[in-house]
């Protein structure tokens, strides 16, 4: 009987043996782990007790995780977040919610707390705020592989979705939903080419010009040498009466389809309309100079804030250099604006190349003019966070050079330095007057 009983016992033994212990089921969403910096700030026992509360909750122990985290109490920083997956796995996505929300109140910056409050409004069908709690995660971490990866399904699934239903709305004459559809879709997609160029489109037909521009303008950005592009970008610019910014864009593409007589012959109209039409050679040639003169500047800024200076001005200075310039007309307005200076002798040296400091310091006259006369220009840099390694406090232009670098229309070199005595070559003093433009546009 004893020997029966110790095989018995023997059998159930090795059976045992050869059983395989099953792994718990796959969850159906992600659960994040708690933060080290966030960790390290818990007592010992803590750590470990939070370290076991979640390894529970990736095993699908919901009941156990709540048992250790309720012993913690909420004044643990992972009280609240715990107790949201917990709910997460229990499927009760409005206590997952409610759970959530409240670690987000508590802390703002929890990784893991937006991460599961953005699986809940995803599992209850709520995409948009899904997408944004995902976003809230990669601002506080770039490199979080889930938020990615959902943000970006979330992202082309209802860019999709949004871009055809703004056609739908568009083609069925509603301009109002289609444009709400289109803003929405650039919400999740702000480069979305198809969203920007559909709302230019509906803004230029209701005359809308300046919610145009700001679509044909990015949507150039995006695609600097799209001819169709550049060519509604003008074409809007000058419905606007733009008609400066609008010759830009056209000669730039002119220099795209030089065979175009078309493009010429708008490029025509506008220099007649600007006045400019006795001086095209001189004019057009300041992009290709290695550095800009005084004229070159003094026309720069005369054209380009025609429409901004206005056609009045103060009664110019006394210039006795200026007869035989073709910039002396734009000479003349700039000085009585008090923009540009007239040397104590009279002269204006109209031929003299300008250093980027003295750029920098009529730049400055131009923005004091401007803001004058109401128009707002923000700094993008504070002036205190400026660093530059060639122009010490002392420097008799360092506060011009400081205040152009954080308006940022004009850059320090790689190495951090002005280079002051240096010039400014046409196409940089171009897009130095441009990028003021779009400041005060």
């Amino acid at each position: 009987m004893r020997k029966k009983t110790s095989l018995l016992i023997i059998v159930i033994a090795l059976s045992w043996a050869c059983v395989t212990m099953e792994p718990p089921p796959p969850l159906s969403f992600y659960i994040e782990s708690p933060a080290l910096a966030m960790s390290a700030m818990l007592s010992l026992d803590d750590r470990i007790a939070v370290e076991d509360a979640w390894n529970n909750l990736k095993q699908g122990k919901a009941s156990k995780a709540e048992k250790i985290l309720t012993k913690l109490g909420s004044a643990n920083p992972f009280y609240y977040a715990g107790l949201g997956y917990a709910a997460l796995l229990l499927e009760n996505l409005p206590l997952a919610e409610q759970n959530f929300e409240q670690a987000v109140r508590e802390h703002q910056d929890m990784a893991l707390a937006h991460l599961g409050l953005g699986q809940v409004f995803q599992k209850a069908g709520k995409e948009e705020q899904a997408f944004n709690e995902y976003l809230e995660v990669l601002k506080r971490d770039a490199e979080n592989a889930w938020a990615s990866k959902e943000s970006e399904a979330i992202r082309e699934k209802m860019t999709a979705e949004l871009l055809k239903e703004g056609k739908a709305y568009a083609d069925a004459g509603n301009k109002e939903k289609g444009k709400e559809s289109y803003l929405k879709a650039l919400h999740y997609s702000p480069k979305s080419q198809e969203a920007h160029l559909a709302l230019a489109r509906l803004y230029r037909e209701e005359t809308s010009y300046q919610n145009a521009l700001f679509h044909l303008r990015t949507a150039n950005a995006n695609d600097p040498k799209n001819k169709t592009i550049l060519r509604d970008y003008a074409d809007t610019l000058t419905l606007a009466e733009q008609f400066p910014r609008s010759l830009d864009i056209y000669e730039r593409l002119l220099e795209l389809d030089p065979q175009n007589k078309q493009i010429k012959d708008r490029i025509d109209l506008l220099k007649n309309k600007l006045g400019i039409v006795e001086l095209p050679s001189q004019y057009n040639n300041i992009g290709a100079s290695e550095a800009v003169t005084k004229e070159d500047l003094a026309a720069l800024i005369g054209v380009k804030l025609r429409d901004v200076l206005g056609e009045t001005s103060p009664k110019p200075p006394v210039i006795v250099d200026i007869t035989t310039s073709w910039a002396a007309r734009f000479i003349l307005k700039t000085t009585a604006l008090e923009i540009m200076d007239v040397y104590s002798n009279h002269t204006f040296q109209p031929k003299k190349i300008m250093t980027r400091a003295e750029i920098a310091e009529t730049l400055v006259r131009l923005i004091s003019l401007l803001r004058k006369n109401g128009y707002k220009i923000i700094e993008q840099i504070p002036i205190d966070r400026i660093q530059i390694l060639d122009v010490s406090q002392e420097h008799f232009s360092f506060q011009a050079i400081a205040q152009v670098l954080s308006c940022q229309l004009m850059t320090l070199a790689p190495d951090r330095t002005f280079r002051p005595e240096l010039g400014l070559s046409g196409r940089e003093a171009i897009k130095t007057l441009d990028i003021l433009l779009g400041l005060i546009k």
